[in-house]
């Protein structure tokens, strides 16, 4: 029988789901808060440095310590680029030309870019018609979101398309993770710390070209980024990694589908924002294509797949290779971090 298994999670990993979706939803209504008072890049330099700062406390407190070696920093500091430093400033930037919500739904198509760009570059996963049909559907309902008949460039348009650029970067960031950084002997804790750490660096010596110092630091803004940055840039890590081990990558994967509702009820409901007939209705169509994308057939029993956790031996006795496999690329580790 086709379908996909989840576990049943225990009282507390619903918790963790619960508070995971309120915390990710409610990050496009801290950045547009944030928007109010500092410029997009200072934004996405205090999401980073309040939560690398986040995570560098509970690396401390759990005595568990950064990595080491060039090889692994160079491939953090390349993942700190894609999936944090480019796609958080691609939504600060977007939230000053289109709503929370409207960005909010934009970053639900993060499954469907994280398939599409595994597909493409992972050799153990290849495309089949569910994939190929949710992909079809989901992009579908992306023209829907953006209102492509209405023609002309507008704000909407222009700051929607900068908000599927950052869940294309996560998508992109994503299997570039899997590929060149899974099986390394760091717990995943300091990888994501690295990796924020590395991208805070990357955004200082950026930012001093792109803006000046704020003349004046209003008391929402700033509680917005340092809410945006511990919580939904640092805790969010701990209660993701709680939620998949007690109820599986697949539960886990089920939160990007309810970001954009809370991200939809904070915006109208606080910040008065409106949504036109095709964002939501396209919303829904992204979701489906995205979970079509992500359904896998159940394996009968007593058949043996050809990997056993993403490992697969290449030519007759050839070492066995890491190949991350497309769910664990889908599941929703993401940016913020360990997303997206």
């Amino acid at each position: 029988m086709g379908g996909m298994v989840i576990r049943t999670a225990p009282t507390s990993g619903l918790v963790r789901f619960g508070l995971l979706a309120l915390i990710w939803g409610l990050s496009f209504l801290f950045i547009k808060l944030g928007d109010e008072g500092f410029s997009p890049i200072q934004v996405t330099l205090g999401r980073l440095l309040f939560g690398a700062g986040t995570l560098l406390l509970i690396l401390l407190v759990r005595r568990d310590r950064l990595p080491r070696g060039r090889r692994v920093w160079f491939h953090l500091a390349v993942a700190g680029l894609i999936l944090n430093a480019i796609p958080f400033s691609l939504f600060a930037y977007a939230e000053q030309h289109t709503s929370s919500t409207l960005a909010g739904i934009c970053n639900a198509t993060t499954p469907l870019w994280t398939v599409a760009v595994a597909l493409l570059a992972l050799p153990d996963e290849r495309p089949d018609r569910r994939r190929t049909a949710g992909l079809a559907v989901g992009f579908l309902g992306v023209l829907l979101v953006l209102g492509v008949w209405r023609g002309a460039m507008s704000g909407d348009l222009l700051g929607a398309g900068m908000a599927l650029g950052a869940a294309a970067c996560y998508g992109v960031g994503w299997v570039y993770l899997r590929r060149f950084l899974a099986g390394t002997p760091n717990s995943a804790l300091a990888l994501s710390a690295g990796q924020l750490l590395a991208a805070a660096v990357e955004v200082a010596l950026v930012a001093p070209l792109l803006t000046g110092l704020p003349r004046h630091v209003a008391p929402l803004p700033l509680l917005a980024v340092a809410a945006l940055g511990t919580f939904g840039t640092g805790i969010a890590y701990v209660l993701q990694y709680g939620l998949i081990r007690d109820g599986g990558a697949v539960l886990a994967a089920t939160v990007t589908y309810l970001i954009p509702i809370v991200a939809a009820a904070a915006g109208i409901g606080l910040l008065h924002e409106h949504l036109s007939w095709n964002q939501p209705v396209g919303a829904l169509v992204v979701l489906a294509g995205a979970a079509l994308s992500q359904l896998r057939p159940r394996r009968p029993a007593g058949i043996t797949p050809g990997r056993t956790g993403g490992f697969r031996g290449r030519g007759r006795g050839a070492a066995s290779r890491r190949a991350p496999s497309l769910e664990r690329c889908t599941a929703p580790v993401r940016s913020d971090p360990v997303r997206r």
